[in-house]
């Protein structure tokens, strides 16, 4: 069914050297922040925690380094001539050479995709955030497994023998599908839930570390819709939460130059929760903003309150 879109206000015309100097530290922060994966890809090296967000989500450096304006906001014309997004898909030139994002247009091609990550993190941002899986689904993962086999070619902390008492001392509580979609066949039926990609609304939870890093995988789904700004304030802490992840994983990071999060220990346990709580935090306020703009793009969606 067709989204019938009202009649828009006029967006907000920034001038040209404003929005010009915004496009510009933008891409200062997106080419600091793939640096060192660029620089890895260049020698043909791989980073099995940096490299994750490239690899899994099939991020590209040269696409993170566009900025975008967002909704509401468009761009007056330079001395040269219109705005380079002229030419990108989902944005219009105006008359007078105004370019703006193209809201009707995206909608017509992308509104199912809105109205899901409207859906999924409304439902995710209206529950508690729950703290007690410890980081055990990178544990599920390479439970009673063939060393061959395993997702990464770093060696097991604990070794085979105690990685595998681990998870058989400790519940396993995932609830989220893109995780639980890699225990191995031993530990699927050791999960209290079993989440599939019709329940991910269900069970999505603001606690989990993938639901959080993945609202750099609902930036791109949203693509322009989303400002600059908030895509990278997304991907930059998806890097920090994807560290904390193979931090508290089986897999022994040293070589990598990190610490490892023990969570077989309470010292551990303690540090995970901490800092898991600070991260679910955060995200709640990106998680926010992107719910917000997803409302705004399709006025036949309610806004979501956190209140």
């Amino acid at each position: 069914m067709p989204i019938v879109v009202p009649r828009r206000l006029a967006p907000e015309v920034l001038p040209a050297d404003l929005w010009l100097s915004r496009a510009a530290a933008h891409q200062a922060r997106a080419d600091e922040l793939t640096a060192d994966h660029r620089a890895r890809r260049a020698a043909g090296e791989r980073h099995p925690i940096d490299d994750f967000l490239f690899d899994y989500y099939g991020t590209k450096p040269s696409l993170l380094r566009r900025w975008h304006p967002g909704p509401g906001l468009a761009l007056a014309p330079t001395p040269e001539g219109s705005a380079e997004h002229a030419g990108w898909r989902w944005y219009r030139e105006d008359g007078g050479g105004v370019v703006r994002f193209d809201v009707e247009a995206f909608l017509a091609d992308r509104g199912s995709t809105v109205r899901y990550v409207h859906h999924l993190l409304s439902a995710t941002a209206g529950r508690p955030a729950h703290t007690g899986c410890l980081g055990l689904h990178e544990w599920a993962m390479v439970y009673r497994q063939d060393d061959a086999r395993r997702r990464h070619s770093l060696p097991l902390r604990l070794g085979r023998e105690g990685t595998d008492a681990v998870v058989e001392s400790h519940p396993l509580r995932c609830t989220h599908i893109d995780a639980f979609r890699f225990f191995t066949p031993e530990a699927v039926g050791r999960n209290r839930l079993q989440p599939t990609r019709e329940n991910q609304p269900e069970l999505e939870q603001p606690g989990c570390l993938h639901a959080n890093m993945d609202l750099w995988k609902w930036c791109s789904k949203l693509g322009p819709a989303v400002p600059g700004d908030l895509a990278l304030d997304c991907f930059a802490l998806a890097r920090e939460i994807r560290t904390l992840d193979m931090q508290a994983s089986p897999y022994d990071v040293s070589g990598l130059g990190e610490q490892a999060v023990a969570i077989e220990t309470p010292e551990g346990k303690a540090e995970y929760v901490a800092r898991q709580r600070g991260f679910a935090e955060r995200s709640g306020e990106l998680r926010a903003r992107l719910i917000r703009i997803c409302a705004d793009l399709d006025p036949t969606l309610v806004p979501h309150s956190t209140a």
